[in-house]
């Protein structure tokens, strides 16, 4: 639809929120990138160099008639072009209402590799419980999928991408919808690698700061997850776990998002916030088990007295398998005694 009707959208519509782009750019540094851009009504307000990124090639056309000095990309946003760490800022103003919510986490994900720690987004989303292409009856240009989420779980899904939410700004539209705006910081963390259909979600205590700067969970050489992971065929790739989820159906998130240098500086109530978003985005997702790898998290947010094994407790109706710690400073498991673990967990499915 805005391939073969851009112009004559343009023309019924006005630029919106020039106010919120305007105040994401006085507090970033690019380059910046206007994500599903349109006619690039906000992109020449960021920071510079400036992308203007559609997947429609008609509306990137129109860019140069409000953005002249912008890159012009088309693309999807499920599988940006960009080199990793390499965006400084970013502005998404409905344009991931267009990507079904269980592709958005991967989605997001993708936005954080590409992204600079520190970096500052402006992501706004519509809010409801519904998807698909009759949400807006009657409405002009119809046919376009639009996804519209709860406040709570969409709050889940970011953080979980790795981005801190520093305000969440409900508006109403000139369509009486409701929009969330979400200003956000990447972290120096991980993303959550997550999607629909999972067999195993993998879920480690938090990342060290060695694992978030190079963007793989477990990757420290003395870790021995990976290793055990090989040994027991639930993967067939050395610590990638894009190829994880997309392959073996193997998905992966943190209790506690925040990267530190060991465990011990996380606290009970940062584990117990963890657990309460891994519940909302387990029993969405619905994974067929949760494999808690470490007992320590468990047993501060859970069961302080937990043994390896299967436990009586779900996460978010799922069941669960907590096995040890797959860290080099864990003398006690081997990599054969933690891919017996794997099997387990798997055995469950």
């Amino acid at each position: 639809m805005y391939e073969t009707l851009a112009e004559e959208w343009v023309a019924k519509r006005r630029p919106l929120h020039l106010d919120s782009v305007e105040a994401l750019a006085a507090r970033a540094t690019g380059p910046s990138v206007d994500l599903g851009c349109g006619p690039g009504w906000h992109t020449a307000a960021l920071p510079p160099p400036v992308i203007a990124l559609d997947v429609a090639h008609a509306m990137l056309e129109i860019v140069p008639r409000h953005a002249p000095d912008a890159l012009r990309v088309q693309a999807d946003l499920e599988a940006l072009p960009f080199r990793r760490r390499s965006l400084g800022a970013t502005w998404a103003r409905n344009s991931y209402v267009h990507v079904r919510r269980v592709a958005l986490p991967l989605a997001l994900a993708d936005l954080h590799r590409s992204m600079t720690a520190g970096g500052l987004a402006t992501i706004a989303l519509f809010l409801g419980d519904d998807e698909g292409r009759d949400i807006f009856d009657g409405a002009e240009f119809a046919g376009r999928y639009f996804s519209r989420w709860d406040l709570g779980l969409v709050v889940s899904v970011v953080e979980g991408a790795g981005f801190a939410i520093d305000a969440d700004n409900v508006r109403t539209n000139s369509a009486m919808e409701q929009e969330v705006h979400l200003d956000v910081t990447r972290a120096r963390t991980l993303p959550d690698v997550v999607g629909p259909d999972m067999r195993v979600l993998v879920c480690g205590l938090n990342p060290s700061i060695y694992a978030a700067d190079a963007g793989v969970g477990f990757a420290r050489p003395g870790n021995r997850f990976w290793p055990a992971a090989l040994a027991a065929s639930l993967v067939s790739v050395d610590r990638d776990p894009w190829h994880a989820l997309r392959h073996h159906r193997v998905g992966f998130t943190d209790m506690v998002k925040r990267a530190t240098v060991g465990a011990a500086e996380l606290s009970t109530d940062e584990y117990r916030s963890g657990f309460a978003r891994l519940e909302r985005v387990a029993a969405w997702l619905e994974p067929e088990v949760v494999v808690f790898v470490g007992l320590a998290g468990w047993r501060a947010a859970v069961d302080r007295k937990a043994v390896a094994g299967k436990q009586a407790r779900t996460v978010g109706g799922r069941p669960v398998y907590v096995m040890p710690s797959s860290s080099g400073l864990n003398t006690h498991s081997s990599v054969e005694s933690l891919a017996q673990h794997l099997r387990a967990a798997v055995a469950l499915t």
